[in-house]
């Protein structure tokens, strides 16, 4: 369980349960549970037998509804394109979307979603509870949405927590930070996130942890998802050196796995250079630092790019080809 990964970030949740606060900001790298934490804790909030346990008891209809996804009193608010990424979470209640919009998902959250939000808040808990609403990633909200959910924060109605989830948290406005408790979320030990990994039955946990940053649940995802196919087949290419391999891609789906290995090849050639160590746990060998680190900075210019519609070939090429020299 996450909440394993993550005690003192747990601590500090269930430190604020006498004092509830009406808002608060979970922040912290991608991939290290933040999105679980504020899914147990808002558990937790709902369950209808904790009495003063700092856990969820699991077996009550509060926690069997939220399990389910279809607690009256819980909503998830997050773009349409990372809710179908991530199936079985909390149901989301907001308008329906048209067909143009189905078929392609938002990657923002809109104004219409916090609106839907403030009614839900707003009403009686129909469990005789909290109402609580999670809002993910915050940063993905729009100015409007942002300014929707200040009037919220400002006069929160009674009963109503808000769980902010950021990757970002400076991309969020002031005013909104400034009315939630911030509770940080670092990179767990890399040896408890190493075994959590093989309790996952993950191979080569700690190569997949280093590959990730240290985030464990992103590992997780690279390790078992698709993602991590297109990745071994990336890190197979750069081993044997062979820079046309490199350049071999089949759709724009392999475009942007492809510019995150070259960055993170680039990082670690640059950090061997200046520091005599890697952190993505790729090759140890040093080279011109500021070259490598001047593709790394273009590499990630290029992961932003990937999401457009250019030729997949030509655009690999272009990024293999701007590679240094060894």
């Amino acid at each position: 369980m996450i909440s394993n990964l993550q005690k003192s970030a747990w601590a500090q949740l269930t430190g604020k349960l006498d004092r509830l606060p009406h808002a608060m900001l979970l922040h912290g790298p991608a991939g290290v549970g933040k999105l679980a934490l504020a899914e147990r804790f808002a558990q937790l909030l709902l369950c209808e037998n904790r009495g003063q346990g700092a856990t969820p008891c699991g077996a009550c209809e509060g926690c069997r509804w939220f399990l389910a996804g279809n607690h009256p009193d819980a909503r998830i608010v997050e773009p349409a394109i990372v809710a179908l990424a991530r199936p079985g979470s909390v149901a989301e209640e907001g308008e329906e979307e048209s067909s143009s919009e189905k078929k392609k998902p938002s990657t923002e959250i809109r104004i219409n979603e916090v609106r839907a939000l403030a009614g839900f808040v707003n009403v009686k808990s129909h469990r005789g509870s909290l109402r609580v609403a999670i809002i993910h990633p915050a940063e993905d909200m729009t100015v409007q949405a942002a300014n929707a959910l200040l009037k919220s924060l400002e006069e929160p109605p009674p009963g109503a927590v808000f769980l902010l989830v950021s990757h970002r948290p400076a991309r969020l406005l002031p005013t909104i930070r400034s009315r939630c408790v911030p509770v940080p979320v670092p990179l767990p030990e890399p040896k408890a996130a190493a075994a959590w990994l093989a309790a996952q039955r993950v191979k080569s946990p700690e190569r997949w942890l280093a590959f990730a940053g240290g985030a464990p649940l992103r590992a997780l995802d690279y390790a078992t998802g698709e993602r991590g196919q297109a990745f071994e087949r990336i890190l197979r290419a750069i081993a044997a050196g062979d820079r046309g391999a490199l350049g071999e891609v089949k759709g724009r789906e392999e475009l942007e796995p492809l510019a995150e290995v070259l960055q993170k090849m680039a990082l670690d050639r640059a950090f061997a250079a200046l520091a005599g160590r890697t952190r993505y746990g790729g090759s140890a060998i040093a080279g011109d630092a500021r070259a490598w680190l001047a593709y790394a900075r273009e590499m990630g210019r290029n992961r932003v790019l990937t999401s457009h519609p250019l030729n997949p070939k030509l655009f690999a090429a272009e990024m293999v080809s701007g590679m240094p020299k060894d």
